[in-house]
């Protein structure tokens, strides 16, 4: 495991390069879910892909931004699904973006989840490991991610972060939501998943909303790429994910891109979205 971690810091170190030097706008090409992609997201896919290729211990990888596996050993004992580049809309105005792994063994489903990294490129590169706990680790000038400290949510925070489009939410989410920012919560969503995440984690606590909508029944936040990883995250910091009535890592996508409702978040939030939407 210790040397997909490595790969991974490797890979942050190369895009967070991309990120600040390379051409953010848009290429010609659609990825497999029909978003188009930026140029600097099919070069950290092929950023990652080349330090996977490195790592015995890696069977096969599955991007975001591609439609099919990529195999790397047949003797090798890990499924690593990623998103590349999380949120790159977001490069043009400058805000922060990030990089998200899950590494499976045995298939992609939640229960075979191993370990979870997610990097986050904003005024510093941090990246977050949930593996025997919670770490976090930031890079420093002589390129080496420094440990910083273990995260741990508490049992109530008071962030929000409602995604999708408030239009077509069901009554049921949008008077939860109105009634946890009467209840004194602020408002935190910058339309990235992980800084959004991120923030969550690192004040405490709070509540991070992808529902089911009218123009998404089944949510936008693919499963082995997104939500299983911070479903990981948030429940080895001691907190709870889930799609508004199970807990996500009980799911089985049906096919690499399936997507799902998801909820984030410290335990209290948890129970609260689970009286709004049983």
């Amino acid at each position: 495991m210790q040397d997909i971690f490595e790969a991974i810091k490797k890979s942050a170190i190369r895009i967070k390069w991309l990120i600040e030097n390379e051409d953010t706008g848009y290429s010609q090409n659609i990825n497999s879910t029909g978003d188009t992609q930026l140029k600097v997201d099919i070069k950290s896919d092929l950023v990652i892909e080349d330090e996977f290729k490195k790592i015995d211990s890696v069977r096969e990888i599955i991007s975001e931004e591609k439609e099919d596996k990529t195999f790397i050993n047949d003797t090798g004992k890990y499924l690593v699904g990623y998103d590349p580049l999380d949120g790159s809309s977001l490069l043009d105005v400058d805000l922060s973006v990030g990089s998200i792994f899950g590494i499976y063994e045995d298939g992609y489903a939640g229960k075979n989840l191993k370990a979870a990294v997610y990097v986050v490129y904003g005024p510093r590169t941090e990246l977050v490991i949930a593996y025997e706990d919670v770490s976090m680790y930031k890079l420093d000038s002589d390129e080496n991610f420094v440990f910083i400290k273990n995260i741990k949510l508490n049992e109530k925070g008071n962030l929000n972060a409602p995604g999708s489009t408030q239009s077509c939410w069901s009554k049921k989410h949008k008077q939860m939501i109105d009634d946890i920012f009467a209840s004194g919560y602020r408002l935190r969503y910058s339309g990235g998943m992980v800084p959004d995440l991120h923030q969550i984690l690192l004040k405490g606590g709070g509540l991070f909303s992808y529902p089911s909508t009218t123009d998404r029944p089944k949510g936008k936040l693919r499963m082995i790429f997104e939500v299983f990883p911070f479903a990981y995250m948030y429940e080895k910091a001691g907190g709870g994910a889930i799609d508004g009535t199970k807990r996500l890592l009980d799911l089985t996508p049906s096919h690499p891109h399936d997507t799902t409702p998801c909820f984030f978040g410290s335990n209290e939030e948890i129970k609260l979205v689970l009286r709004y939407h049983e």
